[in-house]
Formats: structure tokens, sequence, C-alpha cells
């Protein structure tokens, strides 16, 4: 037999069991086995560009692939109802809690937290610039029955406009006040075009500022806290749903890493961080309990 054809069989078979054993098998195993994960979220975590951020680091790292769905939380909550979601990242907490009572979620993780403001046109017609209380600034709008836009669409945005206006015993209606349906960001973008007042979250105000006719005018109320949780979809009630996938999305939120990435982002651009990180934090600590 040729040696020199031994030698060079015996270098081949022994490189194919060499690739057999390297890390291509191991990267393979890893693999998730169903890669796609649903995330139902609120307009305001992609108009303020976090999203853009978080999500193709989040599939780079783990190998999924994450469809975002950013529509109000009401819907949100609505589509981890129906089992339509995989995992919601949402900020009204009360309705959360109704969720997760509800039997809906499975797990509830406080992720971070901004503020809300009210923002409107710079030369200040219902004069509430400097108002500390929230619910005096809306009454002052509604007084004076300048030009106000809301949401109008049960997102996290929406239910805390509705509680400041129960707080100030005032049902909001007639034709100063307007119901976009939209986003945060079409919200204020129509806000600015039609003169308004809107409350919106500071991140997707500060994100959008440079588009908008519209100035913060009343700011620095506890309640305008505005806290997000991240949410596993309950696998008891839908088979559907990819459990794994949403505890890995979950689980990254929450990480060390991803929670420092989070408090700066935005520090850059806007010289303060657009979200402030709690993954350490519990409920009753932000006052929420």
């Amino acid at each position: 037999m040729n040696r020199g054809v031994t030698f060079v069989t015996l270098f081949l078979i022994l490189a194919t069991a060499l690739a057999a054993c390297s890390g291509g098998t191991d990267q393979t195993s890893n693999e998730p086995e169903v890669k796609e994960i649903i995330l139902a979220t609120t307009t305001s975590t992609r108009d303020s560009g976090l999203l853009d951020v978080l999500v193709p680091d989040f599939e780079a790292q783990t190998g999924y692939v994450l469809k975002t769905v950013a529509v109000g939380t009401g819907k949100a909550l609505k589509m981890g109802e129906q089992g339509d979601a995989d995992v919601l990242l949402v900020h009204a907490p009360s309705a959360e809690k109704e969720f997760m009572n509800g039997g809906f979620g499975s797990e509830r993780f406080l992720v971070m937290h901004n503020d809300f403001v009210i923002v409107g046109p710079p030369d200040d017609p219902a004069g509430i610039k400097g108002t500390v209380s929230a619910a005096e600034a809306l009454a002052q709008i509604a007084s004076t029955q300048a030009m106000y836009t809301s949401r109008g669409d049960d997102s996290g945005t929406h239910m805390k406009e509705l509680s400041l206006w129960k707080d100030t015993r005032i049902a909001p209606e007639g034709e100063w006040y307007l119901e976009s349906g939209q986003g945060m960001g079409a919200t204020l973008r129509i806000a600015s075009e039609k003169g308004t007042y809107t409350l919106t979250d500071r991140a997707t105000y500060l994100f959008n500022r440079d588009t908008l006719d519209l100035d913060i005018l009343a700011e620095g109320d506890p309640v305008l806290l505005n806290v997000y949780h991240v949410m596993l979809v309950n696998p008891d009630k839908w088979d559907r749903v990819n459990n794994e996938g949403g505890r890995a999305f979950a689980d990254y939120l929450i990480s060390p890493e991803v929670q420092a990435l989070i408090a700066e982002y935005g520090v850059d651009k806007f010289g303060q961080p657009l979200f402030f990180p709690d993954a350490d934090k519990t409920d009753a600590d932000l006052g929420l309990e």
C-alpha cells in the first residue's frame, strides 16, 4: 500500500472526527428549537428607539428571532390573554396585576422606569408651565378649553391620563379634546401639528424632540412615575406559547449587562438616560405597593 495515500486517508479521517467534535456541533445543539418569539409591547419602547438597540443584540446573543408587535398596553395585554404573544413588555401596573391575577401570566419582573410629562405649545395658552400637580395642569387646560390630544387607545399612557382626569373630577369632552387613537410618536406629531397639549412618556418626547414644536410644561409630580414590567404569558393556558423563548427575553432584560445598557441609553445624545434600570428593586421600592 502506498504510504502517502495511507497518510492522507488517515489525516482526512482525523480531520473529519475533529470537526464532528468541534463547536459546530455544539452550536447546533444550542440553537433554540422554536426560534420565533412574539413580543407584545407598548409603542413607547419602539418610539423611544430602545428596541432598535435591544432587539438586534438579543437576537445576536441567543439565536432567537424576536417579532415585535408595538401596540398600546391594553392591546398587548389582550394579546397575552388570547395566547397571541409569548412575552409582554408593558407599563400599566394596575392592569398588569389584573392580568397576573387572572392566571394569564406566569411570571412578572420589574425592568425599568422613567416618567410622564405634559407637553404643549411653547406659547402655553393654558398657562400651565411650571405646574407641579399634573391634575391641576389638566384642570387648567380644561377650564381654558385649550386644545388637548389624547391617545385614546387604551395604552398605558392613556390609562395614566384617565386616572389624572379622575383626580380632577372633570370629564374631558368637547371640541377642545381630541383623540388620536394612535401610538405615542404619532400622537406627539399630531399635537405638534395642531398646537395642542398631550401627556407623553419623557423618553419618546426626547427621542423625537427635534421634530416637534412642543415644550415640556408640567413635570415632577410623583404620580407621573412610569414603570415597565416584563411578563411571561402562561404556557399552561396555551400550548402554542413559546415559554422558553419568552423566558430567554425576560432573563435578557433583567441581566446586569442589559440593565447597564438601559442605564446608558440616551446619555450620549440627550445628556440624560431615557430609562432607569430597576431589576434590582421591588415594586415597593418604587412606591407601587
